[in-house]
């Protein structure tokens, strides 16, 4: 599978401390013989030095993801809301069924993202500054529909190949 990939460092409570990867293309990864490899300095989001414990790290690869501008919209219908859930790629590492996921709409300074209900960012969805809100609804099993607000105007997106994304799990490790 092609894409991008995200990759977030949790503490024992599950809590995303860091995000160690976001949109990362595969050669920002060093290449070992059966895996990738990164490194993390120990540090949260903010810069600041962790305590010593247990922490893991997961993430998440994304296909290349198709982004349509479906118009100005009056407001999110019915039904929309900040999550929905979606079923991911069977990762071929992992001997399970294939995985489902909420799949969460978020917005920061450089615009709106997909993103895990934790709060790890998975992909971009649009470079519109200054949003107020946004809002995600399911549109058959393979996209969806956002609305964003920027205060005065409804932008509505359709994603396209929200299916094409595979969970993974690097496990846990001991910050000492």
């Amino acid at each position: 599978m092609e894409g991008t990939i995200s990759l977030g460092i949790f503490d024992s409570n599950d809590k995303l401390v860091r995000v160690l990867h976001r949109e990362a293309k595969i050669d920002n990864f060093a290449i070992d013989e059966n895996a990738l490899k990164t490194t993390w300095d120990g540090k949260n989001d903010a810069g600041e030095d962790l305590p010593a414990g247990k922490y893991r790290a997961r993430g998440y690869m994304v296909a290349k993801l198709k982004v349509e501008d479906a118009g100005k919209g009056e407001s999110p219908p019915e039904g929309a809301g900040d999550h929905l859930s979606v079923r991911l790629v069977t990762n071929p590492l992992v001997n399970d069924t294939r995985s489902v996921m909420e799949l969460g709409v978020g917005f920061d300074n450089k615009g709106s993202f997909l993103k895990t209900m934790d709060g790890l960012p998975l992909a971009t969805i649009d470079g519109a500054p200054n949003l107020a809100r946004i809002s995600i609804g399911k549109d058959g099993e393979r996209a969806a529909n956002i609305w964003q607000d920027d205060g005065s105007n409804v932008k509505h997106l359709r994603v396209s190949n929200i299916d094409k994304m595979m969970a993974f799990d690097c496990g846990f490790f001991e910050l000492k």
